[in-house]
């Protein structure tokens, strides 16, 4: 049962308010597409391998794969607002630290405080369900989730304009002046929360996420370089394997833990976490390393583009999962996730097989994206239909909590896993990598596909409880819960 808590009478109007959180989104948006296509300018800018500069993306996507569920745990209580400010400072100080000419090191610390604000949309969402009513509060949870769709694509090629005129660091001074901007209209027009008890914060599963991922991921990065069977490695390697199973211990014994995985019990609930994590993979494989093809010279079998055609390239990804979504949505309708997930499955596998077979002529990789982008559309569309089906209703947004944490662990997985293989091809001496390194990464996204393909083709054809709320309900639901999933009002 929700209680209905009085708001305060210094609440804003809603005509302030919506503008503000919309930009909040656009401002996430920002923040994820100032990585890809700059990740060679930044070697370049820094003196640096294209494999180091390979960190300022993941470090992001690591740091908000941790963030995001703290952040939103956070801003469950009556400390929302104070959150939300928070860490639009964080984001504004990151920003600056990454734009200041101080070297690779500061640039990542910059991008890992920028990686924060990947917590800020599932808030603003909250905010919108909270304090506007009826049809404005829906309309507002659709329009935000539809600017960040839409926000990563046109941000792509607009930050890659500024990096080709004015240099790496003046992309991530426009993102300071961004970031600047929201800090100020928060700090206006951002209502204070309701006076709801905040729940407990799990800072040791935090901590425990936290050095696992980040282990993990150096032990992966780096193993070309280091050796994969040198001390360094294994040392990484065995403190990522103890954080992450005392994580899972910690996380199935805590009272608050910081993700359920409980909820992960069951085949279907296993199936929708292990396919986004999987998705996710996939996803950056090609996110990483198309745009760093695009801009190698063309002996060494690139295009020899500018950033802002390799930004533009990722532009019909983002369109293309836009739409997939909307068509996925009424496919899930009728069919089920268990119809409509090998499909985007079979998709996306398409994509992958497209870059690894055709990639001749740089209207190919636009190609390759634009069905990538409605594979990976239609999956994380439909996998909402799927955990909704798979746990009892009041358990959906911590599912769906789960799953978001899943995606961006894949995220980054998928970065890291990226520049290691075209590490690993790259010939001593070269500055770039044979074009086998980009085949490697198709095959080895194809495999994923698959790896998805059978384990949603698996899915038993009956629901794994009864009774499910109508579809349409349940889409409702889940869509609502995928982007505030700890919403104290739920």
């Amino acid at each position: 049962m929700t209680t209905v808590h009085a708001q305060p009478a210094t609440r804003p109007t809603p005509a302030a308010l919506v503008p503000t959180l919309v930009y909040l989104a656009m401002l996430v948006a920002v923040i994820s597409s100032l990585g890809a296509p700059l990740v060679p300018a930044i070697a370049e800018a820094n003196g640096v391998s294209v494999a180091d500069a390979q960190w300022s993306l993941t470090v992001t996507l690591l740091v908000g794969a941790v963030a995001t569920p703290v952040i939103g745990r956070l801003g469950d209580g009556r400390h929302r607002r104070t959150v939300v400010l928070a860490v639009l400072g964080v984001v504004l100080a990151g920003s600056v630290l990454a734009a200041l000419p101080l070297g690779l090191g500061w640039l990542i610390a910059g991008r890992a405080l920028q990686g924060v604000g990947m917590g800020l949309t599932p808030l603003a969402i909250a905010t919108a369900r909270t304090t506007l009513s009826g049809e404005r509060s829906r309309s507002t949870v659709a329009a935000l989730s539809v600017t960040v769709a839409a926000g990563v694509g046109l941000g792509y090629p607009l930050t890659g304009a500024i990096a080709e005129f004015g240099g790496v660091h003046a992309a991530f001074w426009a993102g300071a002046a961004a970031s600047a901007v929201a800090l100020v209209a928060a700090a206006v027009v951002y209502p204070p929360s309701a006076d709801v008890p905040p729940r407990r914060l799990d800072l040791l599963g935090a901590a425990l996420l936290g050095t696992g991922l980040a282990t993990a991921l150096l032990a992966l990065a780096e193993a070309e370089t280091w050796g994969w069977t040198s001390p360094a490695v294994l040392g990484l390697t065995a403190v990522a394997v103890a954080a992450l199973a005392w994580w899972v211990v910690w996380q199935l014994r805590a009272p608050a833990p910081l993700v359920d995985l409980r909820l992960a019990r069951g085949r279907d609930a296993a199936a929708a976490h292990g396919t986004a994590l999987l998705v996710g993979l996939a996803n950056y494989l090609l996110l990483s390393s198309v745009p760093r093809l695009a801009q190698e010279p063309v002996a060494a079998g690139g295009f020899d583009t500018s950033i802002v055609v390799a930004g533009l390239i990722l532009l019909p990804f983002s369109l293309a999962s836009f739409s997939a979504s909307r068509i996925a949505a009424r496919l899930d309708r009728s069919h089920g996730p268990r119809v409509v997930l090998p499909l985007a499955a079979l998709v996306l596998g398409a994509g992958q097989l497209l870059f690894a077979l055709l990639r001749d002529e740089l209207w190919q990789l636009f190609v390759a994206m634009t069905v990538v982008g409605l594979g990976v559309g239609t999956m994380f569309a439909a996998l909402p239909g799927l955990i909704v089906g798979a746990v009892p209703k009041h358990e959906t947004g911590s599912a769906m909590s789960l799953n978001q944490v899943m995606r961006y662990v894949g995220f980054s997985v998928g970065s890291a896993l990226s520049a290691t293989v075209l590490e690993a091809a790259t010939p001593a001496g070269a500055a770039f990598p044979d074009a086998g390194g980009y085949t490697a990464i198709a095959w080895t996204g194809v495999g994923t596909c698959v790896a998805v393909g059978l384990l949603t083709g698996l899915l038993p054809t009956r629901a794994a409880r009864a009774p499910e709320p109508p579809r349409e309900e349940a889409a409702v639901e889940a869509a609502d819960a995928a982007v505030a999933p700890h919403d104290p009002a739920r």
